[in-house]
């Protein structure tokens, strides 16, 4: 099925106040962007309900909490949200009627931590901070997750709402698998943090392609798929089809190309056009999407996408919480 693009939604700015004056950054050993000012703190987004995930991010990093408690606050807004249909409680279940969940986050010091295919567990972001924090790994998957998550203290709960349950077993009348990025399924939330001290930080989470086979795993938990940064450089995430963000370590490669000295949007779009490229003789082109967002270290930030309609929530100082859309390279078939 072939979808319109998706325009974005016109939200008024709100000014911000309250942060510490900005301190220089002369640590040794990082690059150094000496021509421009930088903006920060920054805070963005994937797709419409990255709005109100920014705002609470912005709130907690105004009453003082670590960058990484408050990207985590900001996402578990959407996971909690019903009516987003690929987050957390409420999204859309695989092929077997199972809500699965992938979710990953770093930091500034390059730290990680990550869960693929966690059931029952409604807010898989902060899962993936325990891991982060309080194991030897990198990612957990499955039971291996789950019995993680339930050691420090989440509850255990069912996810399929039953407005997924219907659209579940109206699917099963076709069974027809067509990944389709569209309005009615925005794909992960990702979202970069330039904070008030000049670090990055980021992090996904997302319950993955509708119908997907039991047991898949998509880009969002994959630090260097769905998500990388380095903080002398800049930092990039993913949206849209898992499988063609993972063919090319896509957030990894849009963060080595800021290293060389490309802007976010150029860094964006190369990747972009190289998925593109592997991908146009591909029987999934007819529904293919992907989305790429990225923010340097001066602050500036961009997304671009194969098709039209991806659009990414923007906070900052200068023009408060607002969304904008992307750029892209061809428009849907009509």
């Amino acid at each position: 099925m072939k979808k319109a693009a998706l325009g974005a939604a016109a939200v008024s700015s709100v000014g911000f106040s309250g942060f510490a004056k900005e301190k220089e950054n002369e640590k040794e050993g990082t690059l150094e962007f000496p021509s421009k000012k930088v903006k920060k703190p920054v805070v963005i987004s994937t797709w419409n309900h990255g709005l109100p995930a920014n705002q609470e991010t912005w709130k907690q990093l105004k009453a003082g909490k670590s960058a990484l408690d408050a990207i985590e606050a900001g996402m578990k807004i959407p996971e909690a949200d019903p009516n987003v249909r690929s987050v957390g409680y409420g999204g859309y279940p695989d092929r077997e009627g199972k809500v699965t969940l992938d979710a990953c986050i770093m930091d500034h010091n390059s730290n990680c931590g990550s869960v693929c295919f966690l059931q029952g567990i409604m807010h898989p972001i902060s899962v993936a901070k325990r891991v982060l924090q309080n194991t030897p790994h990198v990612m957990l998957a499955g039971q291996g997750a789950l019995q993680f998550a339930l050691s420090e203290g989440f509850k255990e709960e069912n996810l399929l709402t039953p407005e997924s349950e219907k659209d579940w077993k109206k699917w099963l009348e076709d069974s027809k698998y067509k990944p389709v990025i569209n309005i009615e399924n925005h794909d992960t939330i990702s979202m970069l943090m330039l904070d008030q001290d000049g670090n990055l930080s980021g992090g996904c989470t997302t319950s993955g392609a509708a119908w997907k086979m039991h047991g898949r795993v998509g880009d969002s938990p994959i630090i260097g798929a769905g998500l990388f940064l380095d903080n002398e450089v800049g930092a990039a995430a993913a949206t849209g089809l898992g499988e063609a963000v993972i063919r090319t370590a896509g957030s990894a490669m849009v963060v080595e190309l800021m290293r060389q000295g490309k802007s976010p949007y150029d860094a964006c779009k190369e990747i972009t056009e190289r998925i593109y490229n592997k991908h146009k003789n591909h029987k999934d082109m007819e529904y293919l999407q992907v989305g790429f967002i990225a923010l340097n270290k001066n602050g500036e930030h961009a997304g671009y996408s194969l098709r039209s309609g991806f659009n990414y929530a923007v906070s900052d100082d200068e023009k408060g919480h607002r969304m904008e859309d992307a750029k892209f390279k061809m428009a849907w078939d009509k």
